[in-house]
């Protein structure tokens, strides 16, 4: 499985464009739903989206590619990064220069939408309560990469297979 940069960046993007009126979205919340996006969008389709490489952390989920990534886009002037206070910790907060114009097709838009939406709302801690119990997250050991095959593992709280059964 080869990582697709472009498709890569495309939904980081995508994903800092819809919390960045969020004050407690930083890079837990980010990565988080990164992982979440690649991993229900092979549940439904078998493939990931980014084929981003994931390993599991004491922290929560660590992309790959994902310091690379942004610090290119840092370099480009694509996005800034700043740590900000937030009550009693400090977050890394990535913000957009400018809001891009990304289209997706409507099944991919939706499958992204359903994904992020839930977990750009909640902050960094219980998202991370949220991830510990998913199956591919759940049984894979510290510093290994997760397998994407642990999907099919999921209950119906995690599983996204019956809100897109028409797709």
């Amino acid at each position: 499985m080869a990582f697709n940069k472009k498709e890569y960046t495309k939904l980081l993007s995508y994903i800092l464009s819809n919390c960045y009126d969020k004050p407690h979205v930083g890079k837990t919340v980010i990565t988080t739903a990164l992982y979440f996006t690649d991993f229900n969008y092979y549940e439904l389709y078998g493939k990931s989206l980014t084929k981003e490489r994931y390993l599991k952390s004491k922290k929560g989920i660590y992309p790959k590619h994902f310091n690379k990534v942004t610090e290119e886009l840092i370099e480009r002037k694509k996005i800034y990064f700043r740590k900000e206070p937030y009550y009693h910790t400090t977050l890394h907060k990535y913000y957009l220069k400018e809001i891009p114009n990304i289209k997706y097709p409507e099944k991919k838009r939706n499958i992204i939408n359903t994904s992020i939406r839930y977990l750009i709302t909640r902050n960094a801690t219980s998202l991370l309560k949220y991830l510990s119990k998913d199956p591919p997250f759940k049984n894979t050991d510290y510093n290994q990469e997760i397998d994407y095959n642990n999907v099919y593992f999921r209950d119906s709280r995690y599983s996204v297979r019956k809100k897109f059964i028409n797709l």
